[in-house]
């Protein structure tokens, strides 16, 4: 692969998942978490999402198409399981619920979802996967080049996720519930776009 190529796949991965984006929505996913906890959880979320990416990667035509299911699909239950968790930040239902469980059961893990997916593996970024190695003419060679852009943009999510407890000391509790008030509101809109470009690819509704 050039080294054009891979800076191009590089960036399209990055801006897909947006990797400083989720930085902040993983503050507020785990508030009020110790290091070790966070550790665990972006280890098992990074993990989750690279090996998913890696399947989309591998056979995500050849599944999609086995199974019946096509990307909008995919799009309109994203969005639909992002809304959920965005009415979470909103109304603060995960702060409420941690306090209902202090001397319960541990907290739910928030590490597979929606961390793992669909929010650092998307649609958007299962689809980019599926496009960028199903190039025409591609190799074993470019298709493994492809996975290792992916990993380290996986990494840089990685990265950004274990320095969350310095932003929350720098931000506060109270702006972490703003930051989550407004993150929720973004999540919000961002399920919705889900939903519309999914319908969209149905033909439901008209393009921009």
């Amino acid at each position: 692969m050039e080294l054009a190529t891979a800076i191009t796949a590089f960036v399209t991965l990055f801006v897909v998942i947006d990797p400083i984006g989720l930085a902040p929505l993983f503050v507020a996913l785990t508030r009020g978490m110790e290091f070790r906890q966070r550790l665990k959880i972006a280890t098992r979320s990074c993990a989750v999402a690279f090996g998913i990416l890696t399947v989309f990667g591998l056979a995500g035509e050849v599944i999609l198409e086995f199974i019946g299911i096509s990307m909008a699909a995919f799009r309109i239950s994203g969005g639909v399981l992002l809304f959920v968790t965005a009415l979470d930040m909103l109304f603060e239902r995960r702060t409420q619920r941690r306090e209902d469980q202090a001397d319960g059961p541990p907290d739910e893990d928030p590490s597979v979802f929606p961390l793992a997916m669909p929010l650092i593996a998307g649609p958007g970024a299962m689809a980019t996967m599926i496009l960028l190695t199903g190039t025409p003419g591609a190799d074993t060679a470019y298709i493994a080049a492809i996975h290792a852009v992916m990993l380290a943009v996986v990494a840089v999510v990685f990265a950004l996720f274990l320095m969350a407890g310095l932003m929350e000391r720098i931000i506060g509790d109270t702006g972490i519930k703003v930051i989550t008030r407004l993150l929720g509101m973004l999540l919000a809109a961002l399920s919705v776009q889900f939903v519309l470009d999914g319908l969209r690819e149905f033909g439901v509704v008209a393009g921009a």
